[in-house]
This record gives C-alpha cells, structure tokens and sequence, in this order.
C-alpha cells in the first residue's frame, strides 16, 4: 500500500463516522420482531406451571400453592415458549433489550391468593 493511500485512509477515519454508537450514552432503537425480554404480569396469570413445563432451560419456576412466578434471565434463551405456552396472556416479549446487569439475580413475583369465600354466610331467600 502506497503513502498516498495510507494518508487517505487514515483521513477519511478521522473525518467519517464512528462505525459503533457510545452505548450506553446512544441506544439502539429495537429492532422489530426480535426478541428482547420477557414481560410478566402477575394480574393475568393464574399460576398453571404451563410455561415451566415448556422452558427448555429450566429458566422458570413456578410455585402452584405458594403463587409465585420466577425467572431466571441469565438461563433464558429467548425461545418464546413460555409465550406460547401461556393461555392467559401473562408472559409477553419485548423487542427492547433490558439494561445489562452487574450481577446474577433472579426475579420472582409472589402473588396473595384471592380470599375464599367463607362457607358461614347463609344464603339469600
């Protein structure tokens, strides 16, 4: 490679454009239909284990008697079978990614079950 075009190569990087953007000063706008993060709502969910059988990593965990839902996002592939999975429409994916974590965590929702009716109340004539 000649010293002409060596100088003008080196230039034109001076001048252009960076080719990467300065995360986490500039994000990335999401993509559309990929697959970012899992979304749970713990109003819908009526806590069947469904997407827990369909997980292939074992990434969720769920607590029939006890009303608890967690997850493991580090396990997580992003498969979208617990999405599928779900009939109530409580696990939804987001295309925006999450912010990246210093540590290993897990997250978990716990949920009071809804009050039985007592069985003292006399029936209304």
């Amino acid at each position: 490679m000649g010293l002409g075009k060596l100088s003008f190569t080196a230039l034109k990087g001076v001048f252009s454009k960076p080719a990467t953007r300065r995360y986490p000063f500039e994000a990335r706008p999401p993509i559309a239909k990929s697959r970012g993060r899992i979304h749970f709502d713990d109003g819908k969910c009526t806590y069947c284990s469904l997407c827990e059988l369909k997980c292939p990593p074992d990434a969720i965990k769920v607590d029939r008697q006890g009303r608890v839902f967690a997850i493991d996002h580090l396990l997580c592939i992003l498969c979208g079978a617990c999405v599928e999975a779900c009939q109530k429409g409580s696990l939804s994916m987001d295309a925006k990614h999450g912010e990246p974590w210093t540590e290993k965590q897990k997250l978990s929702w716990h949920t009071e079950a809804p009050p039985k009716p007592s069985g003292d109340a006399a029936p209304k004539a």
